[in-house]
């Protein structure tokens, strides 16, 4: 009897990771058996108890490496078994959490260490996510900061623009003295032409000439809207004057006369100085 005994006690004893694996397909057999006798499906379960489908499965057929850490184990335990009618807390005991690290701590090495509770963990993400959040939001801000930096361009002063990289462009001070020379021979050079718009109010005959050419002769029905340029003079007749508005240079438009008579108008062009 003697040596039986040693011999059972040289049998090596399990880990905590064996136990774990074996008390978890224990209590997962009997969280499927009290759910099959209430006849409640893993979708039912899910509704009632709020933990995924996956780890519902997992605990019933006793897979630990689709399942997280051991506390969060034995918290779902505790859900599920409450939902099938056990005492959960009593229930979920049966599983065990503690590692064989924790229990034997060195002398002087603090406890607190090991002691973390699952309201300290979850805080604790809680915190990582803000600061994560935090700090993507003001990347993102300075990143639009910049990008709207970029794109404003403040001109300082005149003939010196500041662009994005600190440079400094200057404009050359004799090109604001051509822009000044061109537009002045474009303004005399309009003033050198004539042009002549004519709204038809009524169905009406017209006659224009350009410059000694004439242009159009015709009559122009209702609503017809038509323009003409000359280099010197235009001239414009028709037989129905209260029924055509002219405007003169994009001017406002009037009626060459009364309704009905002949009228005979000619427009020059201005001459360049006057």
């Amino acid at each position: 009897m003697k040596w039986l005994k040693r011999k059972q006690d040289a049998q090596p004893q399990l880990s905590v990771e064996q136990q774990r694996a074996e008390k978890i397909a224990e209590l997962g057999a009997q969280l499927w058996a009290s759910r099959q006798e209430r006849g409640l499906s893993l979708e039912e379960m899910v509704a009632m108890t709020k933990i995924p489908r996956r780890l519902l499965q997992a605990i019933e057929e006793g897979n630990l490496n689709d399942l997280p850490e051991p506390i969060y184990i034995q918290g779902l335990i505790r859900q599920f078994a409450d939902a099938v009618g056990f005492n959960g807390a009593e229930f979920a005991s049966n599983f065990p959490v503690a590692s064989e690290q924790m229990k034997l701590q060195p002398v002087g090495e603090p406890k607190s260490i090991g002691l973390l509770r699952p309201i300290h963990l979850y805080l604790l993400y809680i915190f990582v996510i803000i600061c994560s959040v935090s700090g993507l939001s003001q990347l993102l801000n300075n990143a639009e900061l910049r990008a709207n930096n970029n794109e404003s361009t403040p001109v300082i002063g005149q003939g010196t623009v500041v662009n994005s990289q600190e440079k400094l462009i200057k404009t050359e001070p004799v090109s604001d003295d051509r822009a000044s020379i061109g537009d002045h021979h474009s303004r005399d050079k309009s003033n050198q032409s004539v042009q002549i718009g004519v709204t038809l109010k009524a169905s009406s005959w017209i006659r224009v000439v350009a410059d000694g050419k004439t242009e159009f002769e015709g009559t122009l029905p209702e609503g017809t809207h038509r323009v003409w340029k000359a280099e010197e003079q235009l001239t414009v007749k028709t037989n129905n004057a209260g029924g055509v508005l002219m405007s003169v240079n994009q001017q406002a438009a009037k009626e060459m006369g009364q309704l009905g008579e002949e009228e005979e108008i000619k427009i020059a062009a201005a001459k360049p100085g006057l």
